[in-house]
């Protein structure tokens, strides 16, 4: 991705200005209202860092707004600063959890269904919608690079259903490829079946990673965009969510099984 220079760039320059500076990680993580092994962590890659960190550490370090600045630049080039941070945690990340209440999760997504998703909003141009949908294709290979991360998806058997005769082929296409995605041994896919009529997750989707350093980091999207969620109570609540949310699915293989019955109703 264009932002990822940028943000390695961020990290080397976080930690050059650090030590010129003459603070270790624990001096600093005082400073910035962060631990030692979080700032380490977020200087190795093993944790993201978000606008509010790299404010705090210009003002901290007197760098006259260099990482906001360079934070800009890595907005400019690709996504917004929630989505860079959260990238980020995803490409680090040893375990995945999503959990998609309207659609099938990004990482499962046909380029067409992708395409028809991203084009429902009117105000893209048709280059901008050909970005985004090579960007979402693009972020997929992390499921399948060398060293891929457990990832658990848990969507709705409403968004199975989501179709109207126009939609059929795509839906047809877009199932099997969940269908092909859940025969692999790191990629564990959950349906909750439309019997479930309410449940704590339909108040928003949300996702949980599991950085190298143990620690976990949360998203949330929103019609306006989303949030990066670091703080260990607010991780707590999404963690708990996830677990409530997962026991209303079916397991892998009845899952499999449902979506194949589905296949079957929409040929």
């Amino acid at each position: 991705m264009d932002g990822e220079p940028t943000v390695e760039l961020i990290r080397a320059q976080l930690r050059r200005l650090r030590m010129n500076a003459g603070l270790s990680q624990e001096e600093f993580g005082k400073l910035v209202h962060f631990s030692g092994s979080q700032v380490s962590a977020i200087e190795l890659g093993q944790r993201p860092f978000d606008r509010f960190f790299l404010k705090r550490a210009d003002e901290v370090l007197n760098t006259g707004g260099l990482l906001i600045a360079l934070l800009k630049i890595a907005e400019r080039d690709k996504e917004p600063s929630w989505f860079l941070s959260w990238l980020d945690a995803v490409r680090q990340a040893q375990q995945l959890r999503c959990y998609q209440p309207l659609l099938v999760h990004g990482l499962l997504q046909t380029e067409n269904y992708a395409r028809a998703v991203i084009r429902a909003n009117d105000m893209l141009s048709d280059d901008e919608v050909e970005k985004r949908v090579a960007a979402r294709m693009d972020r997929q290979s992390i499921l399948f690079s060398p060293d891929p991360p457990l990832y658990v998806a848990v969507i709705e058997e409403t968004a199975l259903r989501r179709a109207d005769e126009s939609f059929r082929g795509l839906m047809l296409e877009q199932i099997a490829r969940v269908i092909e995605y859940a025969q692999h041994p790191h990629i564990h896919v959950h349906v909750i079946p439309a019997t479930v009529a309410v449940h704590v997750g339909l108040s928003g989707p949300f996702s949980l990673a599991r950085c190298r350093d143990g620690g976990w980091v949360g998203s949330q999207e929103t019609q306006l965009g989303g949030d990066v969620v670091d703080k260990d109570e607010d991780v707590a609540i999404l963690l708990a969510r996830w677990e409530s949310v997962r026991s209303e699915a079916l397991s892998r293989q009845q899952s499999i099984e449902l979506m194949k019955e589905l296949m079957t109703s929409w040929s």
